[in-house]
């Protein structure tokens, strides 16, 4: 039952019913990237963000694995060197007190990975940022969120501030129905919205027009060939 209810985000989806009709824009990341290869991430750091939040399931790793895959472990490496110990997996279910009051799942994700999981207490895109702000002592504006769903992920960064990148995700195999369903839901209304011209809230750090200096230029020009 636990597993069935984790999948089940009610305060998300109410956030995204009132996204429909009001604040598109928490919606749009600042930048969107195929995978974390793309980020260039010592260019993050020197625009002067001090901690970088990773989700895991399709972002990191495919759903319910527990290693990097080999394509990514340079680009998460070389976050690694940049941020040292402020790089922590945000999840919603390994270290949410709902689901993992003890924190067993999330000592289990940080031997895998190395990297901190923060403990919590409310499900993304809900909540507040006092636990990331108490961990790493440091401003929202001041921090990268990184994820592959528009409605967790991205709001979440989006309405406290930070620098949001979304990459797509890595498979979708073995993602329950719901969320197959939400991210049908999330990318045609994300694809509406930016051909309207509607962006990403403003950024502290970062204004919109020097985003893509942080995503490889080597990449950037990849992909632009391929658009044409």
């Amino acid at each position: 039952m636990n597993k069935l209810l984790q999948n089940v985000n009610l305060a998300g989806a109410s956030l995204f019913l009132q996204i429909l009709g009001g604040n598109q824009s928490l919606a749009l990341p600042h930048i969107s990237v195929p995978d974390i290869s793309w980020v260039d991430w010592p260019a993050v750091k020197a625009a002067g963000f001090k901690v970088c939040i990773f989700d895991k399931d399709n972002t990191l790793c495919e759903p319910f694995a527990l290693a990097v895959p080999p394509a990514l472990l340079p680009s998460f490496s070389a976050c690694r060197a940049e941020f040292g110990g402020n790089i922590v997996l945000y999840s919603n279910s390994a270290g949410l007190q709902q689901y993992d009051p003890q924190g067993v799942e999330a000592a289990a994700l940080e031997a895998a990975f190395g990297v901190q999981v923060l403990r919590h207490k409310d499900k993304k895109p809900a909540g507040g940022c006092e636990e990331l702000q108490q961990q790493f002592q440091c401003e929202p504006h001041e921090m990268v969120f990184v994820g592959d769903r528009y409605l967790t992920d991205v709001v979440f960064g989006n309405r406290h501030g930070m620098l949001t990148i979304r990459v797509a995700p890595l498979t979708s195999q073995g993602e329950p129905p719901t969320v197959v369903a939400a991210r049908v839901l999330e990318d045609a209304c994300v694809r509406r919205w930016s051909a309207s011209g509607i962006k990403a809230p403003l950024q502290q750090l970062l204004p919109h027009d020097q985003c893509s200096r942080l995503v490889k230029q080597k990449q950037q020009e990849q992909q632009q060939d391929q658009e044409q």
